[in-house]
């Protein structure tokens, strides 16, 4: 157990104001009610005081007591009670078994009278539920076996107005509302004096101990248990509290939230309500009074009146903090909020969370730290100010005053331990990088941005660089100074642009890549600068930068052009100024050329040219050779054969030019076709390539997208060529006849009978004599079809012209146009198929059926 300073024991009424030098009389009961203090003794004497309170700079206060007067009540027996009734000027004086009513300031009996006989003990109702201002309710246990009375106090005159009867002898009572809290012989019992109902609480032996029955809230009490333990119960019977554990010989209790005060033969103990545990211990022997009034504790013997004075709570809440108690610091703290203004509560709370933060956080208990710190909406600049050079030189934060702890810097808390110095900063980056996007930030985001920043680049945390991309509010001059510090080029690229510095940034990532400074962050850097300049939107940068990309790299620099987003390559980049910057470049100027031409689809003859030129070019490099008929193709000279088949652009005369005698038949094939030469075309391909499967290639090529004479043209050229007279060439009879099976529908089977010699045999050409027969039926059917669906509407056509000429339309100068309404002025109308008859000019104006015709419009 851990001690509390909770009060302190003042002196408030010595004997000697009491009884002077008589000896025989001694204090029996106090009461006070505001300032009043009254005084019952064993001779029958009631004392008045005014009690003076006086402050004091520690927080606590004394008492003097000024003796207004005393009176002796006339009898000869001790005053047992004594109870104010504010409400009404009253004291209730309970002597001799009978209740006085006596005015608070001159201690005078009433003039009428008025007593209650026949009381064992009191209690007043502060509950109570007459609804009557000008009378109290006081419950008494009358001198009746088994008996208590309930009775209504007014000024001068008291009328009772219950009589309930108890299982057992009551010995002690308290009452709240309609319930009655009684200690009977055995045993604590709830009763509803209204309904009769009981409820049992727990047993006891009141041969043993004293018992204790005592209000402390609405409709909840608090009684001496077995065990030694103060229990807690409500109306219902049941106990919302945890038991407190104090003295077996207990003879009073008090309550001043959130304390139990137990009195005994030698002590005053604290419990606190809130955990159950003993706070405090005063020695007081002799003590045989101890209640509370209105929060106010007094404590008597019998020849002194004392009193505990509580030390305010948010010292006793410092005091604790101070201990390093935290949790018994936040439970004090938590139980206070019923005694405190809610605003001034929420003030007070706060900071004791922030000062326990603070506390967790230097014993290294960071979690719970971290949840005071977000509980107790901590500044977190306080927390940041522990941590030398993190803050910006332009942040205007001043710490809190008092101080929420004791500490200088994060040195003086870890006492220069490294290990303990780096887990703190981990804390840290972790806690900003938390609350920076929370309200906790509002304010002052430059100021968290700053240091998180500053504590990533120190620790080489792979965050640094996700916080630069995003959303930041680092302070420019304080971050750039310190990545730089610790050599974070590419990071402060990152801040430069952040910033809208992008000059700045590109020439340090530039000066990376240069290997001017040294910067590992990045392997692909140069990579990077390219993409960057691809989607940047400042011309004149990437203008500056361009020649530096595509020297490192024509392939990947000239991504700078071709990637970029289409509007902006459309409006800002002029494709021809960028062609004239890539002349110097020319890997670079066929990947931009390709990109116009391919991606774009940019329908320029100059690029179209330039793109075939450039192609053209490559490939006599990479074959010088002339005769160069049976290499394989390479992958410019494939790029360069499917521009000149699929573009219609280029100027083809030019590139044949180019192309003749420089062994490159294919492409002279193409060229050729390009200008509808296709005989000289398909020569080439068939007696200088005897490429026979690219003879059919082109055939199907030029054809594509052409009417069917025009392919079947081109195919009997073809096959014409193949079966030309001269010198018998054995493969070019083997192909004729795969021409023909593969691609029989495309000619003309009566024309090629007519061209196929004689000594050819049938089976040799059966998939192609098959398929001629096969579409010269399909065509046949297909033909007879069409002629009998043509006859099958004819007939339809002609029934209907019947139908119109068998009936007979009546015209006459009194017959109206059904849209005009005017009558006809010549034979000339136009009849509706539901009979309407409407001028020709109506009919014109108007392609809607007119309404049918009235029956009397019927001829």
């Amino acid at each position: 157990m851990m001690s509390t300073k909770a009060f302190t024991l003042v002196s408030a009424v010595e004997r000697e104001l009491l009884v002077g030098d008589k000896e025989q009389g001694h204090i029996e009961c106090v009461e006070c009610c505001g300032k009043n203090l009254y005084v019952g003794t064993s001779d029958c004497i009631v004392y008045h005081f005014l009690l003076e309170e006086r402050a004091q700079p520690a927080g606590t206060a004394t008492f003097s007591a000024t003796k207004q007067l005393h009176r002796h009540l006339g009898f000869r027996k001790p005053v047992s009670e004594l109870r104010a009734a504010s409400a009404l000027n009253r004291l209730l004086v309970l002597c001799d078994n009978s209740i006085t009513l006596v005015n608070m300031m001159s201690l005078e009996p009433v003039p009428s009278g008025a007593r209650i006989k026949g009381a064992v003990a009191l209690a007043l109702n502060e509950n109570p539920v007459s609804g009557d201002p000008f009378c109290v309710e006081v419950c008494i246990i009358s001198v009746k076996r088994r008996t208590i009375q309930v009775f209504l106090v007014y000024e001068d005159r008291v009328q009772i107005v219950r009589e309930v009867s108890t299982p057992e002898q009551p010995l002690a009572v308290a009452v709240d509302g309609h319930f009655l809290c009684l200690a009977l012989t055995t045993q604590y019992i709830i009763l509803n004096y209204n309904t009769g109902v009981a409820q049992d609480l727990f047993p006891y032996c009141s041969d043993e101990k004293r018992p204790i029955v005592k209000r402390i809230g609405r409709q909840e009490f608090l009684l001496a248990g077995p065990g030694g333990l103060g229990m807690f119960a409500t109306v219902a019977g049941i106990s919302q509290r945890a038991p407190v554990h104090w003295s077996e010989n207990v003879i009073g209790a008090a309550i001043c939230f959130p304390y139990v005060i137990a009195l005994d033969n030698e002590f005053i103990t604290v419990h606190s309500m809130l955990d159950q545990q003993q706070k405090q211990t005063l020695p007081f022997k002799e003590g045989h009074i101890l209640q509370d009034f209105e929060g106010r504790v007094i404590v008597a013997t019998s020849k002194g009146v004392y009193i505990l004075v509580p030390l305010p709570l948010e010292k006793q809440i410092q005091d604790l903090l101070a201990s390093r108690r935290v949790e018994e610091a936040l439970v004090l703290a938590k139980g206070a909020r019923r005694n405190i203004p809610k605003e001034k509560f929420q003030v007070m709370y706060r900071r004791i969370l922030q000062q326990a933060g603070f506390i967790q956080f230097a014993q290294l208990q960071f979690l719970e730290a971290k949840e005071l710190f977000r509980s107790g909406q901590l500044d977190v600049r306080e927390l940041i100010s522990l941590y030398p050079f993190l803050l910006p030189t332009s942040s205007s934060f001043t710490r809190s005053h008092p101080p929420l702890h004791e500490y200088a810097d994060l040195n003086q808390l870890t006492q220069g331990d490294q290990e303990k110095m780096a887990k703190c900063k981990r804390f840290l980056m972790s806690y900003l990088n938390e609350v920076r996007s929370t309200e906790v930030a509002n304010g002052y985001k430059e100021d968290i941005d700053t240091a998180l920043l500053k504590l990533y680049a120190e620790a080489d945390h792979d965050s640094l660089l996700d916080l630069l991309v995003t959303e930041n509010s680092c302070l420019l001059t304080d971050s750039a100074a310190w990545l730089e510090k610790h050599k974070k080029y590419f990071a402060l690229g990152l801040l430069y642009h952040y910033n809208h510095q992008d000059a700045a940034a590109v020439q340090l990532w530039v000066n990376i890549v240069n290997g001017d400074i040294h910067d590992s962050t990045r392997s692909d850097l140069y990579e990077y600068v390219v993409d960057f300049l691809t989607y940047s939107l400042d011309q004149e940068l990437v203008w500056k930068y361009a020649d530096w990309v595509l020297q490192k790299s024509e392939e990947v620099g000239v991504q700078v052009f071709t990637r970029r987003p289409l509007d902006e390559q459309q409006n800002s980049f002029n494709p021809d100024s960028i062609i004239t910057c890539l002349k110097k470049y020319p890997k670079a100027l066929v990947k931009y050329l390709e990109h116009l031409v391919i991606d774009r689809r940019l329908q320029k003859e100059e690029y179209h040219t330039h793109l075939a030129l450039l192609y053209l070019d490559e490939v006599l490099q990479q074959r010088p050779g002339a005769n160069s008929k049976g290499a394989e193709a390479t992958e410019t000279q494939a790029k360069l054969r499917h521009l000149l088949q699929k573009s219609d652009l280029y100027r083809v005369h030019f590139l044949i030019d180019r192309v003749r005698g420089a062994g490159l038949p294919m492409e002279s094939a193409i060229l050729h076709g390009k200008l509808e030469e296709h005989e000289e075309a398909l020569r080439i391909l068939v007696h200088e390539l005897r490429d026979f499967s690219a003879a059919e290639d082109y055939c199907l090529w030029r054809s594509e997208g052409r009417d069917p004479p025009y392919r079947q043209r081109l195919f009997h050229t073809l096959l014409a060529m193949y079966l030309q007279p001269g010198p018998s060439v054995p493969e070019l009879a083997v192909a004729a006849t795969d021409l023909l099976n593969h691609h029989a529908a495309e000619f003309d089977a009566a024309r090629v009978l007519q061209l196929l010699p004689g000594t050819w045999s049938v089976q040799l050409l059966r998939p192609f004599l098959t398929g001629a027969v096969r579409d010269s039926v399909h065509t046949r059917r297909t033909t007879q079809v069409a002629l009998g669906l043509a006859k099958s509407e004819n007939m339809i056509y002609k029934y209907d012209k019947m139908k119109l000429k068998g009936s007979s339309v009546r015209l006459s100068d009194k017959k109206l146009c059904q849209m005009c309404q005017n009558p006809f002025r010549e034979p000339v109308f136009v009849r509706y198929p539901n009979g309407g008859l409407v001028h020709t000019h109506c009919a014109a104006g108007r392609h809607t059926n007119p309404s049918p015709p009235g029956p009397g419009a019927r001829t």
